[in-house]
């Protein structure tokens, strides 16, 4: 029998039996294909890639997980990209984000316009944007639908909704025991709370991996009760009223009522800084939901609110709400009202 040098690192087994050797590649000593373990959340779909379906593209990206979106059009799918690449930019300028890192972020992001692209998503998260006169319940419905109809049985289904129950949107699924409410909240600075809230049928086992979710991604997990509202939409439309009110009898200004509220709790925006960051459109579907599930006339929209709506002064969307905003979204610093 001979004595062989075998390199390191060398591709192949060699066996010797008696005084015949027999090569083998490696690659059969291996898992197989199917019999390889497979991380949880390797990979998820978002129907809807606005400001929040951005900024989970970017977090689940940077922990590793292959990310597919859904729009509408192409157009919009570029445009998501475009926003992605902004954001990474702004990032990299402010050293927090290298250039390689930014490749490898975007390598893992891809648009799609058909459902049929999350058949091999672990999760699916549905954070579409409503527009004015549009039925939010009946437009997320069909998009729980249209996931179910491609999605595998263990594929969890989410909405981001905070003021529609995940019961009422997973009423018409085969397998309800799968959708829960996951909350993500993009609108403050550094915001890392993610509330979770359980629907009628939701399992423990789904509700769990959801859990799992959120921490991978470095989030923190508020467990709520299923309410409209949840907590952050339900204490901030309050307080925006208020506040609102505050300004209409004459206490205070716009402008000091926001840092009132910035220096004395601590608060990253005021209540109207805020408002026009979120699109003031939204917080009056936010409130009609609440009025139509409560009943309480705290969550009906102040006058203030509902004027500039029907203004079209949404905020910094369109460049003017409470107050005004230059192209970079920017707040100019004369007060609008």
């Amino acid at each position: 029998m001979h004595l062989l040098f075998i390199p390191e690192q060398s591709p192949f087994i060699i066996r010797i039996i008696m005084a015949e050797m027999i090569v083998e590649p490696i690659e059969k000593y291996g898992l197989t294909k199917a019999s390889r373990p497979k991380t949880l959340f390797s990979k998820i779909g978002i129907v809807g890639c606005g400001n929040v379906g951005q900024d989970l593209a970017i977090t689940a990206s940077k922990h590793g997980i292959e990310v597919v979106f859904l729009e509408r059009d192409e157009e919009l799918i570029q445009h998501a990209f475009a926003e992605i690449k902004k954001a990474l930019n702004h990032q990299i300028n402010h050293w927090g984000l290298t250039p390689g890192e930014k490749t490898a972020i975007l390598s893992l992001i891809r648009g799609t316009l058909v459902y049929s692209d999350f058949h091999d998503c672990d999760l699916v998260i549905e954070t579409i944007k409503m527009k004015q006169g549009q039925s939010g319940y009946e437009m997320r419905k069909e998009v729980f639908l249209n996931i179910e109809k491609e999605v595998r049985k263990t594929c969890i289904i989410a909405t981001n909704s905070s003021t529609i129950a995940v019961t009422e949107l997973s009423s018409e699924l085969k397998h309800k025991e799968r959708c829960v409410s996951l909350h993500i909240s993009t609108t403050a600075p550094g915001a890392s709370v993610v509330e979770l809230a359980k629907g009628l049928h939701t399992s423990d086992e789904a509700y769990d991996k959801v859990i799992k979710f959120v921490k991978l991604i470095e989030k923190i997990a508020i467990p709520v009760t299923e309410s409209p509202g949840l907590v952050s939409v339900r204490l901030f439309v309050v307080l925006l009223n208020e506040a609102c009110a505050t300004l209409m009898e004459g206490v205070s200004s716009m402008e000091n009522i926001d840092l009132t509220m910035r220096s004395s709790f601590n608060m990253p925006l005021g209540p109207f800084e805020f408002a026009d960051k979120v699109g003031l459109d939204k917080i009056v579907r936010w409130m009609k939901n609440l009025y139509s599930e409560f009943g309480s006339s705290r969550y009906i929209a102040s006058p203030m609110i509902k004027k500039l709506v029907r203004a079209n002064r949404l905020g910094r969307i369109t460049g003017i709400g409470f107050y005004k905003y230059d192209i970079e979204g920017n707040k100019v610093t004369e007060e609008t009202l």
